[in-house]
C-alpha cells in the first residue's frame, strides 16, 4: 500500500535540491502551476456565465458520452448483431439518436462561440480544437453510415468515392472497404475525437471562459482572469442533469422512431429482379467498356480519365493501388470457378485466345441483340446472334449470380475474413438497379441524397453544405464536380478552422452583434 503524503512533506520535498531536476517532481509543478484544482474543477464562475448557451457545451459531451456507450455495446456484440435482434436494433436507434442530438448540440455550441468570438484573449487553440472535433466528428460519424451494411451504406459508400477519389484520398481511404471503415468507426476516429475534444476542454478550464465583448475596456484585459463578480458553478451537478436528460430523449426518440435498416443489395437480388440491366451490365463488364472498367485510378490505368483541379489530377498522381480488372474479376474469375462445366470452360477459354478486334465484333452483335432482350420471369429472352462465346457466358454468369455463388466469387479475395465489398459493390453500382432503389428513398445527388436516409429517418444534415454544392453551377454542370466541391469544401474548412488569424473574418461577431442577445442580462446590468 502507497504511503499518504501530507501536503507539507510534499513541499518541502519539491524544494529539496535532489526533486528539483526530477521529471515527475518537474511536471507535477508544471500542471498544478498551468491547471491548479480551483481551474480544473471550478465551482465559481463569472457573473456573464449565465446564458442558455453555455448548456450546449455540457450537453455536447453528455451525448458524446451515450454515442460512446451505445456504440461500445454495438461493437462488443459485432456488426451483424443489431440487425438480427430487436434489442440489438434497439440499441442501434440509441446509438443514431445520440449522435443526431450530439452534433445538434455541438453545431449550437459552435456556432455560438463563433457569435461570441470566443477566440478572443489568447484561446484560438480552444477555437481550433472544438473546430477540429467537430470535423473528426464528421469523419466518425460518415464511417459509421458506411460501416451498417445495409442499402444505405452501399449508396452512400458508393458515391462518396468519387469525391474522395477526386482528391487522391480514396486509394488509402477506402470507403467500400468495410473492414477498413469499420475499424476507423469503432477505434481510430473516436480515439482522435476524445483526444481533441480532452485537450479542447482543457483549453476552457486553463484560459477560461471568455468575456462579453468590450466588458474590458482595453482588449489585452481578455487575457486575464475576470475581475468582476462570480456566481456558484456545480459542474459535477450540470454534467449529470445534462447527460440525464440526453438519456431520456434518446431513449424517448428510439421508442418512437426507431432506426432504419434496409437490407441490402445483392448480385442475386439484382439478378433475379431485372436479370436484362444484369446480363447488359455483365456483358459490359466483360467488354472493359463499363464505369468500373473506364473508372481509372485508383481501380485502373486507363488514359485521359480522373479529374482535374486546374491542371492537376490528384488522383492520378496518386496511381493505382487498389486493382480492379472487371472483365476477369467480375466474369472470367468467378465463372472459372465453376466446375464441371466443359460448354463454360471452351467458352472461356475461346474468349481469352481470340484477339481485341474479334471480341470487338462478337460483342457489337451481343449488344444489337442485347437491344431487343426482354424480361420472362427471371430469364432473358432476345435474339440468337454471331457473339461466339459471349451467349454463354452471359448465360452461366446470369444463372451463377441467381443461385447467389457470384456474389462470394466476385467478393472473394483469399482471406480468411471477407470485409472487402470494393468489388461488388462496384459491379452492382455499373448497373441501373442500385439507382433506381436509390431514387425512391430520394437518396439520388439531385435529390441531395448524401444527407439522406431511407424511409423518413433523419440522416447526416451536417453534410448540407457539401450536398449543396452540388445543386448549383457551375458544379451541377462540371465534369470536375467531385474535385471542385471537395477543394471547395477544403478552403472552407480551413477558414473556419483559422477565422481567429483572419482579418475581416474574425470581426465578423462584433458587426453582427449578436452577441448582445448571448450575453443580454450582463449589457442590461452594466448599461454597455
Amino acid at each position: 500500500m502507497t504511503p499518504q503524503v501530507s501536503p507539507e512533506v510534499l513541499k518541502k520535498m519539491a524544494d529539496s535540491p535532489e526533486d528539483q531536476n526530477q521529471w515527475t517532481a518537474k511536471l507535477r509543478r508544471m500542471s498544478l502551476a498551468y491547471l491548479p484544482p480551483e481551474k480544473l474543477m471550478p465551482d465559481r464562475q463569472p457573473e456573464y456565465v449565465s446564458s442558455w448557451i453555455y448548456v450546449f457545451g455540457v450537453l455536447t459531451l453528455s451525448a458524446f458520452l451515450m454515442v460512446a456507450i451505445s456504440g461500445a455495446i454495438l461493437a462488443i456484440e459485432g456488426p451483424s448483431w443489431w440487425h438480427e435482434s430487436s434489442y440489438g436494433h434497439f440499441v442501434n436507434s440509441l446509438h443514431l439518436w445520440s449522435v443526431e442530438l450530439f452534433f445538434l448540440f455541438m453545431v449550437v455550441h459552435l456556432w455560438g462561440k463563433f457569435f461570441m468570438a470566443a477566440w478572443r484573449g489568447r484561446r484560438a487553440i480552444t477555437w481550433i480544437t472544438g473546430v477540429l472535433a467537430f470535423l473528426t466528428s464528421i469523419g466518425a460519424a460518415f464511417t459509421g453510415y458506411v460501416s451498417q451494411q445495409n442499402f444505405d451504406s452501399q449508396w452512400i459508400s458508393t458515391q462518396a468515392k468519387d469525391g474522395l477519389n477526386s482528391m487522391g484520398v480514396g486509394a488509402f481511404f477506402n470507403v467500400l472497404n468495410f473492414g477498413q471503415m469499420f475499424m476507423w468507426h469503432i477505434l481510430l476516429l473516436p480515439l482522435i475525437v476524445l483526444l481533441i475534444v480532452g485537450v479542447h476542454v482543457l483549453q476552457v478550464r486553463l484560459r477560461g471562459v471568455v468575456p462579453p465583448i468590450g466588458a474590458n475596456k482595453d482588449p489585452k484585459d481578455d487575457v486575464k482572469s475576470w475581475g468582476g463578480k462570480y456566481r456558484p458553478y456545480d459542474i459535477i451537478k450540470e454534467f449529470t442533469v445534462g447527460f440525464i436528460v440526453v438519456v431520456v430523449a434518446t431513449v424517448l426518440l428510439s421508442v418512437v422512431f426507431s432506426s432504419p435498416d434496409r437490407s441490402p443489395a445483392t448480385l442475386k437480388r439484382w439478378s433475379i429482379a431485372d436479370p436484362v440491366d444484369f446480363v447488359t451490365t455483365a456483358a459490359a463488364e466483360l467488354a472493359g467498356t463499363s464505369p468500373s472498367a473506364s473508372y481509372g485510378a485508383p481501380y485502373n490505368a486507363v488514359h485521359g480519365t480522373g479529374q482535374y483541379i486546374g491542371p492537376i489530377s490528384l488522383e492520378n498522381l496518386v496511381g493505382v493501388h487498389i486493382r480492379v480488372n472487371p472483365p476477369n474479376d467480375f466474369v472470367l474469375k468467378p465463372l472459372s470457378t465453376l466446375p464441371n462445366n466443359p460448354a463454360l470452360t471452351q467458352a472461356i477459354a475461346m474468349w481469352k485466345s481470340s484477339s481485341s478486334s474479334v471480341q470487338g465484333k462478337w460483342m457489337d452483335a451481343y449488344d444489337k441483340a442485347l437491344a431487343k432482350a426482354k424480361q420472362v420471369g427471371e430469364t432473358v429472352s432476345m435474339p440468337k446472334s454471331n457473339s461466339g462465346p459471349i451467349s454463354e457466358l452471359m448465360s452461366q454468369e446470369l444463372n451463377m449470380a441467381q443461385s447467389g455463388a457470384l456474389d462470394g466469387a466476385v467478393e472473394g479475395s483469399g482471406q480468411f475474413y471477407e470485409t472487402n465489398y470494393t468489388k461488388p459493390l462496384l459491379f452492382i453500382s455499373d448497373g441501373s438497379y442500385l439507382a433506381k432503389l436509390a431514387q425512391s428513398d430520394h437518396l439520388l445527388g439531385t435529390q441531395w441524397g448524401m444527407m439522406n436516409e431511407t424511409g423518413n429517418f433523419p440522416g447526416q444534415p451536417w453534410l448540407w453544405l457539401y450536398t449543396m454544392w452540388y445543386q448549383i453551377p457551375p458544379y451541377s454542370s462540371s465534369g470536375n464536380a467531385d474535385a471542385l466541391v471537395m477543394s471547395t469544401m477544403a478552403v472552407l474548412t480551413l477558414a473556419l478552422l483559422l477565422v481567429p488569424f483572419i482579418p475581416g473574418l474574425r470581426s465578423i461577431p462584433e458587426k453582427i452583434g449578436i452577441y448582445r442577445l448571448i450575453w443580454r442580462d450582463f449589457y442590461r446590468e452594466n448599461k454597455t
